[in-house]
């Protein structure tokens, strides 16, 4: 009986419905105010060692063979007017309406983003070309800065996404990447590599199911 008691009051004060005791309402004023009293110091950081984290001596070779690896292309070109010509040979590029481009001496955009309000207007976006800050040969992500994005949904949802970097910002492995991003700041920011890749349903590779179904690369002097 004592428990069913027990059990309706827990209940009852967990729902709103019961006004606590002066003694069990003194004794989470208890509790509150020792675990205040226990705040402890963030332990420092260790010191990582260059010399056992992985290093690679053509960092643009791995980057490209890692991409490929997670389902990514990676194209090396010498200006951004040859990006335009390399994606005028795809396809599904050809056959685009919807585009989104914030690099507009690549690739001109046919949704003016600057119009865009409400972010579900990006639904049917087939293709969102964008920049990159540098890319990681370990395992092939780029970092996108959400502050070059107008809207951040735009890389998720389009069908087909590009990403042009520099080769020259090209990094050996997350622990220079974190290097790079430094001091953590308000705002938004991710980490890429290859197309949307799900095997939650029968254990079946679905590419797309949760954002582009391809990813293109384009690297630039």
């Amino acid at each position: 009986m004592v428990c069913q008691e027990s059990t309706i009051r827990f209940a009852n004060d967990f729902a709103g419905g019961a006004v606590m005791s002066e003694p069990q309402s003194n004794s989470r004023q208890v509790i509150l105010d020792r675990l205040k009293g226990c705040v402890v110091d963030a332990p420092e950081l260790p010191t990582i060692d260059p010399a056992r984290v992985v290093q690679f001596d053509d960092r643009l070779q791995q980057f490209q063979e890692t991409l490929a690896s997670v389902g990514g292309e990676a194209h090396l070109v010498d200006s951004p007017s040859e990006i335009h010509e390399k994606l005028q040979t795809i396809e599904v590029f050809q056959s685009a309406r919807r585009i989104a481009s914030t690099v507009p001496d690549a690739v001109t955009a046919t949704v003016d983003l600057a119009t865009i309000d409400d972010p579900h207007a990006l639904s049917t976006l087939d293709w969102t070309i964008v920049r990159g800050e540098f890319g990681v040969a370990e395992n092939g992500a780029i970092w996108i800065d959400g502050k070059t994005l107008p809207h951040r949904v735009m890389i998720f949802i389009a069908q087909y996404l590009a990403i042009v970097i520099s080769r020259s910002d090209l990094l050996n492995n997350m622990h220079e990447a974190y290097a790079r991003i430094g001091t953590p700041s308000p705002g938004f920011g991710v980490f890429v590599s290859g197309p949307s890749k799900t095997a939650d349903i029968e254990q079946s590779l679905v590419l797309g199911a949760h954002g582009c179904r391809k990813l293109q690369v384009f690297l630039l002097p």
